[in-house]
């Protein structure tokens, strides 16, 4: 069976923007100062949003085949 590159690049993507949400998330609850939590917070996110449009773009891309 032969894979796409696009494909695995997509799950490849997401699964960085999950671990970035997931770092976000922990230096977060971390963070003493209020601008650094707003920081880590609004990086939090964007790490999410990206995951959840490249979850999309996986199922489109699996919805192809």
């Amino acid at each position: 069976m032969d894979t796409d590159p696009d494909k695995e690049k997509t799950h490849e993507l997401r699964a960085e923007q999950e671990e970035r949400e997931t770092r976000e998330h922990e230096l977060l609850k971390e963070s003493e100062l209020t601008d650094e939590a707003d920081q880590h917070e609004r990086r939090r996110d964007k790490a999410a949003y990206l995951k959840e449009k490249l979850a999309e773009r996986e199922r489109a891309e699996a919805d192809k085949d």
